[in-house]
């Protein structure tokens, strides 16, 4: 794009328009993913669905290329395009919760803690990750877990509409009434299909839960998987127990003495009677007595800040994910054997529950093709120092290598590395690839909205 072209962007749209000799230009680019280092040729401030109708309009008549940004936590830099332009949705930042009817329309630029925030004051929540900075948008369309899943399903079961603007710039409301296609298609085939300006949420009544941390000694990883594997898919749907490895911070409410330790274990959330927060989580004791234990009633929105410090913007990141619907004891050596390499204290791997709730909903009510997983895990290589970039990219993807022939083929798709093939896009959907792309046919013909895991619309 050249200055003439740029020139004419910042006349003809009403919102910010930043290129590269702005101030601010640095700014704006920057990312979760400090591994990412692209140099789009400008970036559209957008405030309202009127403004992304017209910068859709403005780069597809120009034919540029295009990404779209909500809260750029995108593991892979994909709101990012060399010498493209960025639709930048941070000002759509809002949420109007409806209490009575339990429901919440939130900005397509809204990050979770916003959600959780507004939601919080009417005792109400909905599934959604489990850090506060991640962005409403991304996660929605890429399907959505968190600490609430087993009791109430993923966050696409739980969306009830979404405003989108489409690649010829209309602009619709994607429901199970209108435009039903659409609004399957979004519910897990990511930025696929269009821009999200708001999405409406089904909420819950969640306010205080139970949280715990359970961990133990890095050498005990294989006995405590091997007590996990069977008793998180028993346990009631209360309970959500993600099973990690990390290195301890020396952070609250870990003690002194197990600062920078290697560990395995478990974080709890517990939507139960909180008179029964000990008695849900007592069954950890069949692994063996832990090195630490935290137990305390929590809001709920406290839980999804909990880990923001610890993981902030501006690291280097580099991860890979997959499904299971088992651990095998093969698949545990491969965990115990990584577990005990972490190259980096920041590095982890996390298992994160599936079922329960998330399972009862049928394979092909939504993009989303693994219901019948029971883990959705990601193999995260994480440092602050650029030098180590390469070094935590291996350890992940080394890490990933050795687990996927114990894996069910496919990952969730926001866990997908930036550089994988199309062949992983097409394993993550299944059996739902086809009719994803003929859906993105109908609304996406020449392939407008690609800066994505992307499903490339069906030939005619």
């Amino acid at each position: 794009m050249n200055d003439t072209v740029l020139d004419l962007m910042r006349a003809e749209l009403r919102g910010p328009v930043i290129g590269p000799g702005d101030p601010d230009y640095d700014g704006a680019r920057e990312i979760y993913n400090a591994m990412i280092d692209r140099r789009p040729a400008a970036f559209v401030k957008c405030s309202d669905a009127a403004d992304v109708m017209s910068a859709v309009d403005f780069v597809r008549d120009h034919e540029l290329e295009l990404a779209v940004r909500g809260g750029g936590h995108s593991g892979g830099g994909l709101c990012l395009v060399d010498g493209g332009v960025t639709i930048d949705l941070t000002p759509i930042r809002y949420v109007r919760v409806d209490p009575a009817d339990r429901t919440a329309w939130v900005g397509g630029g809204s990050q979770l803690g916003d959600l959780d925030h507004a939601a919080h004051a009417f005792g109400l929540a909905t599934p959604a990750g489990i850090m506060s900075t991640t962005g409403v948008g991304g996660l929605t369309l890429g399907g959505g877990h968190g600490h609430l899943t087993r009791k109430y399903g993923l966050t696409i079961d739980n969306l009830l509409a979404a405003d989108v603007v489409l690649a010829d710039g209309s602009f619709v409301t994607a429901s199970e009434s209108e435009h039903p296609d659409l609004f399957w298609a979004l519910r897990g085939g990511g930025g696929n299909f269009g821009v999200v300006t708001a999405f409406k949420f089904q909420l819950h009544s969640v306010h205080t839960v139970g949280v715990g941390v359970t961990l133990w000694p890095v050498e005990r990883t294989r006995e405590v998987l091997e007590w996990y594997r069977d008793f998180l898919p028993q346990a009631p749907e209360d309970l959500n127990g993600f099973f990690a490895v990390l290195t301890v911070p020396p952070a609250p409410p870990f003690p002194a003495e197990i600062h920078g330790q290697k560990m395995c274990g478990v974080v709890w959330c517990w939507t139960g009677d909180l008179a029964h927060l000990r008695e849900a989580i007592a069954g950890a004791a069949e692994a063996g007595p832990p090195a630490f234990q935290f137990v305390a009633p929590m809001p709920y929105p406290m839980l999804q800040a909990m880990f923001d410090e610890l993981i902030p913007k501006g690291l280097q990141w580099y991860w890979r994910g997959d499904f299971f619907d088992r651990i095998t004891d093969e698949a545990i050596d491969v965990h115990a054997k990584f577990a005990e390499n972490l190259p980096t204290p920041l590095s982890l791997m996390h298992l994160y529950p599936v079922d329960a709730a998330a399972s009862r909903v049928s394979g092909d009510a939504t993009a989303w093709g693994y219901r019948d997983a029971l883990w959705s895990g990601i193999f995260a290589g994480i440092d602050p120092d650029p030098a180590n970039a390469e070094a935590v990219k291996r350890w992940a993807v080394a890490y990933w290598h050795d687990l996927h022939p114990y894996s069910m083929g496919g990952s969730y798709v926001n866990f997908l590395g930036a550089d994988e093939s199309q062949d992983r896009v097409r394993a993550t959907y299944r059996q739902n690839y086809a009719r994803l792309a003929e859906v993105k046919r109908k609304y996406d013909p020449k392939n407008l909205f690609h800066a994505n895991q992307n499903i490339a619309p069906a030939a005619a």
